[in-house]
């Protein structure tokens, strides 16, 4: 059985970084894309950035953060991170871990499994 348990988020000040981890379990890195995704209040979840590691670990990301976010796994410790840089107040948002086993996608409704999410909250 897939789980995926997400935590780091937290309450921080514009500019600041948070990193975010993604602890998985039935899942294989090997066999899985990976993602992170986001939702704020009254918006539909959106994209962030998504890793394949069956692809030289190449790495995909949404344009608002790239630059600022870098995706990366621990495959002895089968976790995913998200390394939040600068971050704005328009980050502020739900951020959620998400198992996809087809390919790499930015559709939301394409990953087959999901974390419970974790708030990021960045004042300004």
């Amino acid at each position: 059985q897939v789980q995926l348990a997400e935590s780091g988020g937290g309450l921080v000040q514009a500019g600041a970084s948070l990193r975010l981890s993604c602890a998985a379990s039935g899942v294989s890195f090997s066999r899985y894309v990976m993602g992170w995704f986001r939702q704020a209040p009254g918006k539909e979840r959106e994209f962030v950035a998504a890793i394949n590691y069956s692809n030289n670990g190449d790495t995909y990301y949404a344009d608002s953060v790239k630059g600022r976010f870098t995706i990366s796994m621990y495959n002895a410790k089968n976790t995913v991170y998200l390394q939040m840089n600068s971050l704005k107040p328009e980050d502020t948002a739900v951020y959620y871990c998400a198992a996809n086993w087809r390919a790499v996608t930015r559709v939301p409704n394409e990953y087959d499994y999901w974390g419970q999410g974790t708030q990021v909250t960045v004042s300004s």
